[in-house]
């Protein structure tokens, strides 16, 4: 429970910040936050320094919490956050646009080598493999193609999926996505590609791939994405130690 509040008050702090409700660009103190939204100080300093991680604020010594303005000025569309749930439908957001998901394919397969190592799979084990395009205000802007283990959740169904699959996933058995190793890459767009997200035979599509695990450390998916050109922008924040 007690996650679950500091990444209540974390969300809701990002998205107050996106906004723009705070004009200053300074955010309240901690004692300040913790009365307004009825929380503990530990669970404000926790949401907190989580946005400065992620490079949405920066804390200057003796003065408070300050937004980054490069945040505001190249926000990306894509926010993953650390420990909490990662899926793509709570990770994708754009100027309150409404995200979408449209199923493009649902079946069950045989893994191949590469796909049984990544997940950890016994030999005779299946996935389901589905495909989804994923849209903001009906506009496509990614294609998500992705292999779940039968034996994690074998009551998946074309209805599950064509929603958030990690959000059913916490609501219905309690388990949590917490934790991703992918790769960003760019490359020349397929016909598939250009016939679903409206792109040209030479412009390219930025791609993400790799595994999500849950909460106790299991492979849960390997996702691949492939996104639009003009989505792929992705913000990162890094500390740098004395020389």
């Amino acid at each position: 429970m007690a996650d679950l509040v500091y990444q209540q008050l974390f969300t809701t702090l990002r998205d107050n910040i996106i906004a723009k409700k705070y004009p200053t660009m300074k955010l309240p103190d901690e004692r300040s936050l913790s009365e307004q939204y009825q929380v503990s100080r530990s669970t404000v300093k926790r949401a907190l320094n989580i946005l400065a991680d992620q490079g949405v604020v920066f804390k200057k010594r003796g003065s408070g919490t300050f937004i980054n303005p490069l945040y505001l000025k190249n926000q990306s569309v894509f926010h993953y956050h650390n420990g909490s749930n990662l899926g793509v439908t709570d990770s994708f957001q754009m100027d309150g646009r409404k995200p979408g998901i449209k199923l493009l394919d649902f079946e069950v397969i045989r893994p191949d080598d590469e796909l049984r190592r990544d997940l950890f799979l016994n030999p005779d084990d299946f996935v389901y493999q589905i495909k989804r395009l994923r849209l903001f205000d009906k506009q496509p802007f990614m294609i998500e193609t992705g292999y779940i283990p039968i034996k994690i959740v074998p009551e998946l169904s074309r209805e599950i999926v064509s929603g958030s699959i990690f959000n059913y996933l916490q609501d219905e058995k309690n388990q949590t996505v917490t934790k991703s190793f992918l790769t960003i890459s760019a490359e020349p767009s397929t016909v598939e590609d250009q016939t679903e997200l409206h792109l040209q035979p030479n412009e390219p599509v930025g791609v993400m791939a790799g595994v999500f695990f849950l909460d106790d450390g299991t492979p849960f998916e390997y996702s691949r994405m492939r996104l639009h050109y003009q989505y792929m922008k992705y913000n990162t924040s890094v500390t740098l130690g004395e020389n």
